[in-house]
């Protein structure tokens, strides 16, 4: 048994069969064979390992051409490793003792050297990548075109994978992924807003558990506590089963909460909305007790697909959220793609630093027919209920301006074509970069609302990727800056009248909840399963008491004061909060 300690990024708790995923971003199934299927695996090896040489030796004879012999000798220990009588032997062992498949042996015997390679000296752990390159080429040359696929699963599992991209995360088979843990990530990675969305627990930043953990073994992932337990004994089940039954207790007593509104003790409302990513989650939102829809990502639409959405394929899926909301209001944000999602995937030329580079509203106005075919779905589908449009990453005045002048060029272009449309959407903004917080005050006379996105405002004022799990002890969104940058825009919009609500994944940590009621926020808009644990904090106490403790919590010069008072703080009016 091993424990691992990660980031709990979505409560709950898993014990399943793990599916790990490989590097080159394919799964490797678990298949056993029978032992007469035995001497087909082992040829179907003989053979991979003779083309994987092949391959090996053209890479480097082009190499040679290129960049001359020194360098092209990198692919000796290549040829060298695939020579090897020892680690062949592994192989074949693992297919003939266990009774599994070939690419499921290599990728077990692989797995185990590069945990060897990382516990050598420097020069020797460096030889990692070359490890994981073989591993690859020889599972390519194995699997071919029968890779089996992320949305096709046949059983429940846990998925574990250095990381997931957002298009992977996308397409998951959701009835199937039970849990999910990963190397790589920190609190507010993609993978973890969609985990937590989803209602998957999941643990990200593990480092290396893709190394640990063997395809089919047993894991325990327990999303609360940010761990996640390697091929567990029975004892340490047989508790994480208790555990599982005492947080479905837990459950059944939020549930009640349901239908009763996010008051306050001495009567102050508070609107609680859910985050989605996908049309058919408005429907958890309401069942979760849940005001509307305060954040559509609408990325989605393009990371599920291989071609660019058509305006009918954005409008059936905006009416489809729409009417699930049932007549609550659904803020649609336009598409915020970029950064790591889709567009690199897709350049020639990739960028240097895409966090810092064309993504959000900068790509959207780069791109005008794209922008304008979901601003006309938008304006269309606004007609079937209550919509807003959002505009994500704008930095300065200019960037909404632009914006908002694309709208009324689209809703010329409707008028002319005589399609019905609602023309007077409001218009908000997203709030996430310092110079945004920073003027708010002018963008508070051109907008209708706000929405702070504290995942990526975090990101830009601490200067620290947010999935990036070697500084994720540095991403903190109780840092003395972060919360003065949200005070000031809640006030800003006070003092003009402007709705502010905050989407970030802050507004899901009940660590939280009494610092931004207290800073004066009245919106929230959170991941639906947290939707009744947030409720149960407003609905336990007043609003002087969360004044009291953000005046105190804003004094503080460190992240890890703010952290350890807010705790205490929400432990002492709700004992069991967390």
């Amino acid at each position: 048994m091993e424990i691992k300690k990660g980031i709990g990024v979505s409560p709950g708790v898993v014990i399943c069969r793990a599916f790990v995923l490989d590097t080159e971003e394919f799964p490797i199934p678990e298949r056993h064979v029978d032992a007469a299927a035995a001497k087909g695996e082992l040829e179907r090896l003989r053979q991979a390992v003779v083309d994987s040489k092949r391959d090996v030796v053209l890479l480097r004879d082009r190499m040679a051409d290129q960049i001359g012999d020194e360098t092209a000798a990198i692919f000796d220990f290549h040829l060298r490793m695939l020579d090897d009588k020892v680690m062949l032997r592994r192989v074949r062992d693992v297919v003939r003792d266990q009774g599994v498949t070939a690419e499921h042996a290599v990728a077990t015997v692989f797995r185990d050297y590069a945990k060897e390679y990382l516990n050598m000296p420097q020069f020797w752990a460096e030889r990692v990548k070359d490890v994981h390159d073989i591993q690859k080429r020889l599972l390519r040359n194995l699997i071919g075109q029968s890779r089996a696929t992320l949305d096709h699963l046949d059983r429940d599992v846990a998925l574990l994978a250095h990381d997931l991209t957002p298009s992977q995360t996308a397409s998951l088979d959701r009835s199937h992924v039970l849990g999910l843990a990963t190397d790589a990530g920190g609190r507010t990675s993609h993978t973890a807003i969609v985990a937590h969305a989803l209602g998957i627990p999941a643990v990200v930043g593990l480092k290396d558990v893709t190394l640990s953990v063997q395809p089919g073994q047993t894991v325990i992932i327990d999303g609360n506590r940010g761990v996640v337990v390697i091929d567990p004994d029975e004892a340490t089940i047989a508790e994480h089963r208790h555990y599982v039954r005492r947080l479905a207790e837990m459950e059944r007593q939020l549930v009640a909460l349901r239908d009763l509104p996010a008051v306050t003790r001495d009567g102050h409302e508070i609107t609680l909305m859910g985050n989605i990513e996908f049309p058919q989650e408005a429907a958890t939102v309401l069942e979760k007790g849940g005001a509307g829809i305060g954040l559509y990502r609408t990325e989605y639409l393009y990371l599920g697909s291989e071609s660019e959405p058509t305006e009918q394929q954005h409008y059936d899926a905006y009416c489809q959220a729409i009417a699930l909301a049932a007549g609550r209001p659904v803020v649609i944000r336009t598409l915020d793609l970029g950064a790591d999602k889709y567009t690199q995937d897709r350049a020639l030329v990739p960028e240097r630093n895409p966090m810092l580079g064309l993504r959000s509203i900068r790509y959207c106005l780069r791109n005008i027919p794209l922008f304008k075919t979901q601003i006309r779905a938008v304006l269309r589908a606004a007609l079937t209920g209550p919509v807003s449009l959002l505009f994500p990453l704008i930095t300065n005045l200019m960037e909404l301006r632009q914006a908002k002048m694309i709208v009324r060029d689209v809703i010329e272009d409707l008028e002319e074509e005589g399609v019905e449309f609602m023309a007077d959407v409001p218009i908000g903004m997203m709030v996430e970069v310092p110079s945004a917080a920073l003027m708010c005050d002018a963008f508070a006379r051109e907008v209708d609302f706000f929405s702070i996105g504290t995942n990526d405002l975090v990101q830009y004022t601490l200067a620290v990727d947010r999935g990036n799990e070697r500084v994720a002890s540095l991403y903190t969104a109780a840092h003395p800056a972060v919360l003065r940058l949200i005070k000031d825009v809640v006030r800003a919009g006070q003092r003009h009248d402007v709705s502010v609500s905050l989407c970030g994944e802050i507004a899901s940590d009940p660590e939280f909840t009494l610092l931004l009621l207290g800073l004066g926020l009245r919106v929230f808009s959170i991941a639906p399963p947290a939707i009744p644990e947030i409720k149960r904090i407003i609905r336990s106490v007043t609003l002087e008491q969360a004044m009291l403790i953000a005046r105190k919590a804003m004094t503080f010069d460190s992240d890890k004061q703010v952290t350890s008072y807010l705790r205490d703080q929400t432990r002492r009016l709700v004992p069991d909060a967390f």
